[in-house]
């Protein structure tokens, strides 16, 4: 695609976007003089649809007007509340039905998620993950590693080569050809929370099946974002927040994937509670625990429903646009960022996300040379909310649902003269 760098090509470009509406029915944070944000922080905190407060409000009302009766009369009843997301989740992440469920926090799924799929022996107990793993998932892997008796030290780093910022398929391979008798997991993060690049699932489940091991995805900074296509890759499981790409509110709910080949498998050992026990028993307090059969099955406790309506409120939006249309979207504005990143034609910045638009989502990270946080609130004073990791690059996502190409030639625009003014 041709691009040009001037506001007349933005705001062409804006006006023959058929989803340009679309940033209407979202809050635009507006600074004290009523003026918009340009905000390019949906991988860290979406925004909030306009009518989150509406689908919120609902069970307000009905909890006023009902109390208890609201898990069988109101509106949307309670007692199976999740299940009005579970179809709508599925599409986003490319799976079955049964094989998604929305419940608890991220790191909280993946810890239980663990409980089945981590099974150490002996000889088998090692875990993979990305060198540059977001912290949260190093975490975790740590803590289960010594909960089974073993040690931190039994974490293999799949890491780019020197003097290079990019994961290659082919190393990873190498590990598992190498310690595949010893690696009883990879957990790797689907997209890279640092520099954006957008793994191969499909090649990653295949290299780990390979050895025997299982295979978990981290979807965090990809449900919403990029179409992981979760049935097909064939990965045994994953998890995902819904407060970035998803739009759902800061600390919401979560969401799990279980392949389908697990889905009938009962002597999986998990963690229990009465919401993945039989739904056919689940009130009938007398009963021995029947685990439910699929994703369900990883339930714990009954819905939390106002956090839930929120994320209806979002998957409702998606569900009347579809992943197809957005991604589209989401390739031509962050080419055309990436374009006028360029642009700027100087050697002290550059982009370490990939280049091939199959092999990110709408993230670009921007590596400054020798720049520090400074520049970060430089652009903050500017109205310009982007994300800074140290030690020396801008996280910014052009979010397809709401930032528009003029939000991304502006936002160049101040970089450019903030750097000429260095």
């Amino acid at each position: 695609m041709l691009y040009q760098n001037s506001l007349a090509y933005a705001t062409q470009q804006d006006s023959e976007d058929s989803l340009s509406h679309l940033r209407n029915r979202f809050h635009i944070p507006k600074d004290k003089n009523g003026n918009d944000w340009l905000y390019f922080t949906g991988n860290s905190l979406g925004l909030q649809p306009k009518s989150t407060n509406e689908y919120i409000n609902q069970e307000l009302e009905d909890w006023a007007n009902l109390g208890v009766e609201g898990h069988f009369e109101a509106k949307n009843p309670w007692l199976n509340y999740h299940e009005l997301l579970t179809d709508k989740m599925a599409k986003i992440v490319g799976a079955k039905p049964n094989e998604v469920v929305v419940m608890n926090t991220l790191t909280t799924n993946l810890h239980l998620l663990m409980v089945s799929f981590y099974r150490p022996t002996k000889e088998k107990f090692k875990i993979v993950i990305e060198s540059d793993a977001f912290p949260s998932d190093r975490y975790a892997v740590e803590s289960q590693l010594k909960f089974h008796g073993f040690s931190e030290d039994d974490v293999i780093e799949w890491k780019p080569r020197n003097h290079e910022q990019l994961l290659r398929i082919e190393d990873l391979k190498t590990i598992v050809a190498e310690n595949g008798d010893e690696i009883a997991l990879l957990l790797i993060g689907g997209v890279n929370y640092y520099t954006g690049q957008f793994l191969d699932l499909k090649k990653i489940a295949e290299i780990g099946h390979s050895k025997n091991c299982i295979v978990g995805i981290d979807l965090a900074h990809g449900a919403g974002n990029i179409k992981p296509n979760l049935h097909d890759s064939g990965v045994d499981f994953a998890a995902w927040c819904t407060y970035k790409y998803l739009n759902a509110g800061p600390g919401s709910l979560a969401g799990i994937f279980v392949h389908e080949k697990h889905a009938k498998n009962k002597e999986l050992p998990r963690f229990a509670g009465w919401w993945n026990h039989n739904k056919a028993t689940r009130f009938n307090m007398r009963q021995p625990f029947d685990v439910m059969e699929g994703a369900e099955g990883w339930q714990l406790s009954n819905p939390p429903i106002l956090s839930m309506a929120a994320i209806k409120a979002s998957l409702d939006l998606f569900d009347t646009i579809g992943m197809d249309l957005l991604r589209d979207k989401s390739k031509k504005l962050t080419g055309y960022f990436e374009f006028l990143i360029t642009e700027i034609n100087s050697k002290n910045i550059k982009i370490i996300t990939p280049s091939n638009p199959k092999e990110r989502g709408c993230q670009l990270s921007i590596q400054v040379k020798n720049a520090d946080k400074s520049l970060h609130e430089k652009l903050t004073k500017n109205n310009i909310i982007t994300d800074w990791r140290d030690p020396n690059v801008i996280r910014c996502a052009p979010v397809p649902l709401y930032n528009s190409f003029q939000d991304v030639y502006q936002m160049v625009s101040v970089l450019k003269d903030l750097l000429q003014n260095e």
